[in-house]
């Protein structure tokens, strides 16, 4: 495998009797009983540098993360931060020497609120009510909305991001990790993000970014290490680099290119009509007048900013809320607004919620025994669980969807993020469902995996299954929907066809902006047809 060397003139940070590098690793190994997550890694981060780690899922990306913040403790190697060897033995030490974290899994106390939960990583000496107030500015500043006095436990998973990100900047560091920051974010919103970063980096700020989108780091990074297999096995300068080059480095190939083959649609298999839902608590969206529906054969998409009523729909959708009207959600042509998640499923729906850890998995169960949330075949008529056909099934999967994996009966916990992604989506594809509902489907999935799991979607629409995907990654629904909505505000827009759908209008349909456009796009339709009614040429206005 090959890598481009980066090269910096003379006199620049790094170079022998300049400034030192913000934060370099020698020989970093961290071994676990079934895996060594890193060996022999070497990194060096210079000042205002924007630094990519990328690697495929299980690459041990976010391990060295986590050892460079404190919360792992390496089994060999030293890390160097401002030239001076550092013993950082946790995240306590970490921030005070100036490093921040922003992780994948969040580490929030869902009972507090979000200003409570930013005051226990900042010095005390600052009062609840000054970081409320610092948050409020950081939000409008950043253009990531959020209100300091919600409990954790009523954000939806994009907010809680927002959270991180916030906590982080609030520290003033010198080394900031992001760990997939965009996962949930609107293109505009990535866009001020990056202007953030970039600001930063250029008041001497380092930057750590982890991210599988290969696009974002070449706007962004200027210089990149590749791990696969828990070693470095190349350094580059990504915007030197395509996105294909940069697939090679990381695993070894460019991913499978997508076949989106048109195909008949079937029956509606899911009809939403008008449904319409309170909020569950006061931190909660309404869900006004939602109409829509998903025919077999079909992959239809919801974008959206999160936190605008995709959790209240999936709730409902899935059964976990029942209070909607009985014949405003409909399975298979049955009345299901009050039915449970297991009658549903009986109707053939299945569903992938956002939250791998807690809802999407049992985190201290194994991943056979994890089948069980969703499959009753493996229990006998006497109630008897029959191990051995549950993990012959979970290991199947395992295979079948790449999951790196001690076996089947390794913890959920004890998966990366996009592993544990894979098994979960995995675990409902393969039940071969007439509906499948999906959440975030790819979130913090490399691209290898991320293309397998899209082309696992498109095989179950071409085999006539309904699929619904909600995910706030509009390049991944350009990619895999017949028709798109926004939802804005617990209103959803008309659908659109994939092929009429731009990211400039889809954004702008996400702060809730449709009307005027549908009304202008039905006056052309209008013009359209009057003129060649007439038999005159159109002149587009």
């Amino acid at each position: 495998m090959s890598s481009t060397p980066i090269s910096r003139p003379p006199g620049t940070p790094g170079m022998s009797g300049a400034v030192p590098p913000r934060l370099q690793l020698v020989g970093i190994t961290k071994r676990y009983p079934a895996v060594v997550a890193n060996s022999d890694v070497a990194l060096t981060v210079q000042p205002g540098e924007i630094h990519a780690v990328l690697g495929e899922n299980g690459a041990g990306k976010s391990t060295l993360m986590k050892i460079i913040y404190g919360s792992v403790k390496p089994d060999e190697g030293s890390v160097h931060f401002n030239g001076q060897a550092v013993q950082v033995r946790n995240p306590q030490e970490a921030r005070a020497l100036g490093i921040a974290m922003v992780f994948q899994h969040f580490s929030l106390f869902d009972t507090l609120t979000v200003a409570e939960n930013v005051w226990l990583g900042l010095d005390k000496r600052i009062t609840l009510s000054e970081v409320t107030q610092r948050i409020t500015a950081k939000a409008s500043e950043y253009g990531l909305d959020i209100d300091p006095l919600r409990p954790v436990h009523t954000l939806s998973v994009g907010e809680m991001q927002r959270v991180e990100i916030i906590r982080a900047l609030l520290t003033n560091p010198k080394l900031l990790i992001l760990d997939e920051p965009t996962s949930v974010l609107t293109p505009q919103a990535v866009e001020k993000l990056f202007v953030v970063l970039r600001k930063l980096a250029s008041e001497g700020c380092s930057i750590l970014y982890i991210s599988h989108k290969l696009h974002e780091i070449r706007a962004l990074c200027t210089a990149c290490t590749v791990l696969r297999g828990g070693k470095v096995t190349g350094v580059c300068n990504p915007t030197e680099e395509s996105n294909a080059s940069l697939s090679r480095l990381m695993i070894g190939a460019e991913p499978p290119a997508l076949e989106h083959r048109a195909v008949q649609t079937g029956a509606t298999v899911l009809r939403v009509q008008g449904l319409s839902l309170p909020r569950a608590d006061q931190f909660g969206v309404d869900l006004i007048d939602l109409q829509f529906e998903v025919k077999a054969g079909e992959v239809v998409g919801i974008a959206g900013v999160s936190g605008n009523g995709q959790k209240e729909l999936l709730y409902a959708l899935s059964g976990e809320d029942q209070r909607a009207a009985p014949a405003s959600i409909q399975v298979a042509g049955k009345n299901a607004g009050r039915m449970g998640p297991g009658q549903r499923r009986a109707l053939g729906l299945h569903f992938v919620p956002e939250e791998r850890l807690g809802r999407g998995a049992v985190p201290t169960m194994g991943l056979a025994h994890n089948l069980l949330l969703t499959r009753t075949n493996a229990v006998s008529g006497s109630g008897w669980i029959q191990v051995g056909a549950l993990q012959k099934h979970a290991q199947s999967i395992i295979e079948r969807f790449h999951v790196k994996a001690g076996g089947p009966n390794s913890a959920a916990k004890s998966l990366s993020g996009g592993n544990l992604q894979k098994f979960i989506v995995g675990r409902e594809i393969d039940a071969n469902p007439t509906l499948l509902i999906v959440s975030q489907p790819t979130w913090g999935v490399d691209v290898g995996a991320a293309a397998q799991i899209r082309g696992e979607i498109l095989a179950l629409r071409d085999a006539g299954c309904a699929v619904l995907v909600v995910s706030e990654e509009l390049d991944e629904l350009f990619e895999i929907c017949d028709r798109l909505h926004v939802v804005a505000k617990g209103h959803l827009s008309p659908s659109v066809p994939r092929a009429e759908a731009t990211v400039e209008r889809i954004g702008e349909w996400m702060s809730g902006l449709w009307h005027a456009d549908v009304q202008a796009h039905l006056a052309r339709n209008r013009e359209q047809l009057a003129a060649l009614t007439q038999g005159v040429p159109h002149v587009p206005t």
